[in-house]
């Protein structure tokens, strides 16, 4: 009986794409591919492919992850489910869709560089295929709600990174300026940012400070019962 209930029912594909966001030159931008196969050949993709048996989707999503960038341990989260029935002309497949984080400056593109993968603004992107572009702009705004109240953006430092690097990056995220002086007193005010002694004297004239993101203090933060709001 519970044989033939579950071989009465159809079988879909399941896939994964993931939505690799970076911070560069002021920007946030995703890493993008061309698509190696039909249908829609050669256009803008996100990086993907199929769950194997005996993969969970979070070891599916790690597997993509590494064979597009041969990095792994990368900060991921996932963004949800898209299965409209004619959402991939190629077949019946209802993707998940994940976002990480990645350290741009510091990202080894020459496993990128084999798929034609290249970093593009999210403020310019191209058209993409299938319902790409809305699991980007799903990827976001779930990111501008998680930066609003985790400190996840500091994954997208090597752990040091000036006061203007880091407003550059909320700015960027949440893709609106943000006034200085309230930026800081906000950062000030939940004491959670370590000054280095070491200055940035190539992006800065006079020369900035680094900061660290101090993980103990920020747990102990939470929980005395504080809240972060960046």
């Amino acid at each position: 009986m519970l044989q033939t209930y579950y071989e009465n029912n159809d079988k879909f594909l399941i896939a994964v794409d993931c939505i690799i966001f970076g911070f560069q030159d002021k920007e946030l931008n995703v890493l993008l591919t061309r698509r190696p196969v039909e249908p829609l050949k050669n256009e803008w993709s996100l990086m993907g492919g199929f769950m194997e048996n005996g993969e969970s989707l979070d070891q599916a999503a790690e597997k993509i992850l590494f064979r597009y960038t041969s990095h792994k341990d990368i900060y991921m989260e996932q963004v949800g489910a898209y299965g409209d029935v004619d959402r991939d002309s190629g077949g019946r497949v209802v993707s998940v869709a994940y976002y990480a984080l990645v350290n741009a400056e510091n990202f080894n593109t020459s496993r990128a560089k084999k798929y034609d993968a290249k970093w593009l603004s999210v403020s310019k992107l191209p058209k993409l295929v299938f319902d790409h572009n809305k699991m980007v702009e799903d990827a976001i705004k779930l990111l501008q709600y998680k930066a609003s109240n985790q400190p996840i953006v500091f994954k997208f430092f090597d752990e040091k990174f000036t006061l203007t690097e880091l407003q550059d990056l909320y700015e960027a995220i949440y893709q609106m300026q943000l006034d200085k002086r309230n930026f800081r007193k906000k950062l000030s005010n939940m004491n959670l940012l370590d000054k280095l002694d070491e200055k940035d004297k190539v992006n800065s004239r006079r020369g900035a400070y680094y900061y660290t993101f101090n993980k103990e203090r920020y747990e102990k933060f939470i929980e005395e019962g504080n809240r972060f709001s960046l």
